[in-house]
């Protein structure tokens, strides 16, 4: 008995139906970690407010780049999420969020790297953010900035044991790994 030749039309169109629906749902994942990712970003900024404006505790120089990073970060994940991009611009949006994490990394270790030195090392008290960047070109306010100053040497808010700035180094970190994990499986 001889049996009639398959159609491979119903199962090549079959295969192209779930590659399709399975490119949906990586799209939408990628879509709903952009999402998670700005949300992160979001939280970590409105409790930086909250300990401003409700713990009054007021943020050093330091504390304000670290915002700046974050809220960057935040941005760069809202984009993506809005834009749904793909090839190229993904890539951009990866880097341009692993660049904003990674900056606010560093900023975070530094200020940590400030809060444990000896008591003579600690730098005197210097002018405020908003005084700095307001009177001193750009590439001066930072150098000033990054010199640190007494306020930024403080420790005035801890949790297990860990200052603001040690949490935003590991919050800014989780970003980092999380928006180059959201990169890699929207790669396969």
């Amino acid at each position: 008995i001889r049996r009639p030749p398959r159609s491979t039309q119903g199962v090549s169109s079959a295969a192209s139906d779930v590659y399709k629906r399975q490119m949906y749902i990586n799209k939408m994942e990628t879509r709903v970690q952009n999402f998670i990712g700005f949300s992160v970003c979001l939280i970590m900024m409105g409790y930086a407010l909250y300990a401003e404006y409700v713990l009054l505790l007021a943020p050093c120089p330091l504390c304000v780049l670290q915002r700046i990073a974050v809220s960057t970060a935040g941005l760069f994940f809202l984009i993506a999420f809005i834009h749904n991009s793909q090839s190229i611009s993904k890539i951009i949006y990866t880097s341009l969020i692993g660049f904003s994490s990674l900056a606010g990394s560093s900023i975070a270790a530094w200020h940590i790297y400030l809060q444990n030195l000896p008591i003579d090392k600690v730098p005197s008290c210097g002018p405020g953010f908003d005084y700095l960047i307001g009177n001193f070109p750009l590439g001066e306010a930072l150098l000033i900035i990054f010199s640190g100053s007494g306020e930024c040497a403080t420790v005035d808010w801890s949790f297990l044991n860990l200052s603001m700035p040690a949490w935003v180094l590991i919050g800014c970190l989780g970003i980092f790994i999380f928006n180059f994990m959201i990169y890699k499986s929207s790669a396969n």
